[in-house]
């Protein structure tokens, strides 16, 4: 068996002593970590080190840890690094922020080793998950939100994210997507419906009414806070429980259904892309494009032109071999 790459991960954070306790205990679970102390640096050292993964502070000189992920985000060499803000920082505004932003996990100071690694361990392994299996697929261009192409080389188009040992997800897979029949001609509409089914919640009895009002509510502007009040809970012990339960936070598994009802949209449907955000919850289509292309690598557009030129692939395979 092939040695694990040891994971480079990128602590910002510009209180020495604190910085300094970041990179003793993640270089004892044996990461390679490194450092920056503001902002500015952060960036640079992104762009530069690749690293697996990014823990950031909010508060920094130079450039606050938003304009750094917004940075990082918009940069195509940085835009799917997993990213995670452990934060003073913790207004129920500053979380919705963080995770609108496109952060991957917002966890409040102080905290525990043991919480800090766990939501390590989520985001790394779903990562891993994603390039192993979908991250072969090039796609050739980019586009910004109006649809026009940029001309910028992009690879890793994905497909939906993957299954954790901690998540029992209802999710059979969008890449089992069935062949039509050999008499049919190709065209987009000929595709059949994918597997991949109405949900993708973790099927957890103590948390069955939660996705339950996820999975009734996506599509429309919902918050924790909606989500809390649904189910009788304060959104602090929700944010906690969910994440406790299934390594994810609720805002995630809210942006994790959106994902797949965009997919299934995407493949089965001839809908402009700005019609299928609304469609599946966004107010803004540029948030949007900026969450689709950090779950999946590439745009909507791209994506959807990959997984149409692979089913052709696979049609026009079929019939020669019939």
């Amino acid at each position: 068996m092939a040695k694990e790459t040891v994971k480079k991960i990128l602590v910002i954070e510009n209180k020495a002593e604190t910085r300094k306790l970041f990179l003793s205990c993640l270089k004892a679970e044996g990461f390679h970590a490194i450092s920056a102390e503001n902002g500015a640096i952060a960036v640079q050292r992104a762009q530069q080190e690749l690293p697996d993964l990014i823990i950031s502070e909010v508060l920094l000189p130079k450039l606050d840890g938003f304009k750094v992920l917004t940075a990082l985000r918009q940069n195509p060499a940085t835009a799917i690094i997993p990213f995670i803000f452990v934060t003073a920082k913790v207004s129920r505004t500053d979380i919705r922020k963080g995770m609108e932003l496109g952060a991957d996990d917002y966890i409040t100071k102080p905290c525990t080793l043991d919480e800090l690694l766990k939501a390590i361990a989520a985001r790394l392994q779903r990562q891993a998950i994603l390039q192993t299996l979908y991250g072969a697929a090039p796609t050739s261009v980019t586009e910004n939100p109006s649809g026009d192409s940029c001309g910028a080389s992009r690879t890793n188009a994905g497909t939906p994210r993957g299954k954790t040992s901690t998540d029992t997800f209802l999710y059979s897979g969008s890449k089992n997507l069935e062949v039509a029949s050999a008499k049919r001609s190709f065209s987009p509409n000929s595709i059949m419906k994918s597997d991949e089914p109405q949900s993708i919640l973790p099927n957890d009895p103590e948390l069955r009414e939660v996705f339950r009002f996820i999975e009734a509510n996506y599509n429309q502007q919902i918050t924790l806070s909606n989500v809390a009040e649904a189910v009788g809970y304060s959104p602090a012990y929700l944010t906690n429980l969910v994440r406790r339960q299934t390594g994810q936070t609720v805002q995630g598994w809210i942006i994790e259904r959106r994902m797949a009802a965009a997919r299934s949209l995407l493949l089965e449907t001839n809908h402009r892309v700005e019609e299928i955000a609304a469609q599946v919850g966004y107010f803004h289509t540029v948030h949007f494009f900026r969450q689709f292309r950090q779950y999946h690598g590439t745009t909507p557009q791209a994506w959807r032109r990959t997984q149409l030129a692979q089913y052709k692939a696979q049609y026009k395979q079929e019939q020669q071999n019939g």
